[in-house]
């Protein structure tokens, strides 16, 4: 049965492919065929515009036509058939999903011993994209993963980011101040449902805005009705760590080489 609503329309001469549209719509509704950007079908599509802001060209516009319903139980099961296979769009390399592994300091080195100051530098990322907004809830790399939410400062003000909390999880960073709350409780519903993370760490700063970000998470969780266990960590602006149940073995103490 057709209704008149909203929906998502694109200007396919304006269109360029990028795909930003895609890793934006949090419904799996668009995707990229031919080099341009489709809505599969416009039952998928809620019409609320999330992906418009992510159109470099102003190619999506959102218009009111008769069309199939919005079918949310439709949107659940594609969202649960896709996980882990997502056609992805080539362009911007942000629009690509990777998982990777990078060799250590000492592997590169060919050194087998000796070498535990220089493995401390081996990068601990693990996927790509890792901006909230980037990130498609279907992205392959989210699937039984330990996921590291982060405040997008915290890696510039705590120098051992990678060494003490990155190494070993799949990262999500954004800022709950700038960037759209709403859309990133939607998006992380739909992970904490159909990705089967198996526990979330919120790493934020002290200041006021950022406080938002566990409190997006836990809403998040429970909108999905899922159950994973949650900690939460707090970086201080000067470097420091002002809460940390996460590792034993990091103190609440100012790292040597920051000014308290």
């Amino acid at each position: 049965m057709k209704i008149l609503r909203k929906i998502i329309q694109i200007d396919k001469e304006r269109c360029d492919g990028c795909g930003n549209c895609v890793t934006g719509c949090a419904e799996g509704a668009l995707k990229i065929i031919d080099g341009k950007a489709c809505v599969i079908a416009d039952k998928y599509c809620d019409g609320l515009g999330a992906c418009i802001g992510q159109c470099p060209v102003n190619a999506l516009t959102i218009v009111e036509r008769e069309t199939e319903e919005f079918d949310e139980a439709a949107v659940e099961e594609l969202l649960g058939k896709t996980h882990g296979k997502a056609s992805v769009p080539a362009g911007c390399p942000s629009a690509n999903h990777h998982i990777f592994s990078s060799p250590s300091a000492c592997e590169q080195a060919g050194l087998s011993s000796g070498c535990k100051s220089r493995e401390e530098e081996k990068s601990g990322l693990s996927n790509w994209p890792v901006q909230i907004s980037l990130v498609p809830p279907n992205a392959s790399f989210l699937a039984g993963s330990d996921l590291l939410v982060v405040a997008d400062c915290v890696p510039f003000a705590y120098s051992s980011f990678h060494k003490d909390f990155l190494r070993g999880k799949t990262v999500m960073m954004g800022c709950p101040k700038l960037d759209d709350s709403k859309s990133y409780i939607d998006k992380f519903a739909k992970i904490f449902k159909f990705a089967g993370i198996k526990s979330i760490t919120v790493l934020s700063m002290e200041v006021p805005c950022c406080s938002g970000l566990p409190n997006i998470v836990r809403k998040a969780l429970q909108i999905s009705g899922a159950e994973v266990p949650i900690t939460e960590a707090v970086i201080g602006i000067n470097g420091s760590i002002i809460h940390s149940p996460i590792n034993p073995d990091i103190t609440a103490k100012c790292p040597t080489d920051r000014f308290c």
